[in-house]
């Protein structure tokens, strides 16, 4: 989408004089933000939008859907961004006889002691990868519900809280629809972000082949370095926390997201838990900019990703070939950006 606004400056006390020092200390954050990118791209051509918003989601504490047909690279990049994060990582791959006790664990008896006792499943990570989310059928993925939403599990009347950070990121097929169960809308809520992984222009694919032809033996893995520990991303998380929003952009960010439930080409808009998404996501990209100030594009730049999983268009819209993110970027420039 282009940029209708390239003028936006922060409000500023006039006695504030000239000095526009950033007053957070983001200089760690971007250093650490840009040696993640470097590692990813050692291995991942292109796709530097989707490496902009997973490191966004990352910062903002959010959750992460990755859809693009296979061999575009969701797993391996997943997969690289755990390893260049020093945290517990699993994979679980989702399958249609999957049973909830699979993920969250299972409460096993043990003869010595003659009490039960809960052994832990993959999902108490820090960094949880689910391949395939939707082939899993409903009452496995309603297993995520807890855990995504409130970083706890409860299960015979104990709740377990996650060890900080607790960042899902999972995939899924657009495309094949045997063998899939769609995720219910309330479960798509839960993540941050819907990130749409296309296909590499020719370039792109010429440099994959050369790659892969160079790599011979050796794994896509093998050099990737350890950039961030869990310590590390959680003070980021804060940090981002505190990044400045205007009440008249946070007024902008409402408008954005009431337009989604007036809006006659949708039968579903987003809930007020996208309105805070927006403002987290906002904050993020703010930050990778290097600005302790959110403007009007880092809430543009935030809105699709954050808005098209939320809302669903009607039938008749739909039938004609109208997507979620060609009606969200009419509302985007249908309400006027503050000044």
């Amino acid at each position: 989408m282009e940029n209708t606004e390239n003028n936006f400056e922060p409000t500023v006390p006039e006695n504030a004089g000239v000095n526009f020092q950033s007053r957070l200390d983001l200089a760690p954050l971007l250093d650490g933000v840009e040696k993640i990118k470097k590692e990813i791209e050692t291995v991942i051509v292109g796709q530097h939008k989707m490496i902009d918003q997973l490191l966004v989601a990352i910062l903002s504490n959010g959750h992460i859907l990755i859809e693009g047909v296979p061999g575009v690279a969701k797993t391996i990049t997943a997969k690289i961004l755990a390893k260049t994060i020093s945290v517990d990582f699993s994979r679980i791959q989702f399958t249609p006889d999957l049973m909830p006790s699979d993920i969250l664990g299972t409460s096993v008896f043990d003869l010595k002691k003659s009490e039960f006792e809960f052994k832990k499943g993959p999902v108490f990570s820090n960094l949880v990868l689910i391949d395939e989310i939707n082939r899993a059928p409903a009452k496995t993925q309603a297993a995520l519900f807890e855990v995504m939403e409130e970083r706890q599990i409860t299960i015979d009347g104990t709740t377990y809280i996650l060890d900080k950070p607790f960042i899902v990121l999972a995939t899924q097929n657009p495309i094949e629809q045997e063998g899939t169960y769609r995720l219910p809308e309330a479960q798509l809520d839960r993540f941050l972000f819907k990130i749409n992984v296309d296909y590499p222009i020719l370039e792109e694919e010429i440099n994959i082949i050369q790659r892969e032809h160079t790599l011979q033996n050796h794994g896509k893995l093998d050099n990737i370095q350890s950039i961030l520990s869990g310590e590390k991303i959680k003070a980021y998380q804060e940090l981002v926390k505190q990044i400045i929003v205007e009440p008249h952009l946070l007024e902008y960010i409402a408008k954005l997201v009431v337009n989604t439930r007036e809006n006659a080409f949708l039968y579903l808009g987003a809930s007020p838990r996208a309105s805070i998404a927006i403002l987290n996501a906002a904050k993020g990209f703010a930050a990778i900019r290097g600005r302790d100030f959110v403007t009007p594009e880092d809430i543009k730049e935030a809105a699709i990703p954050v808005l098209q999983h939320r809302v669903i268009v009607t039938p008749e819209r739909e039938m004609e070939g109208l997507t979620s993110v060609e009606i969200i970027k009419q509302i985007i420039e249908s309400i006027e950006i503050p000044r």
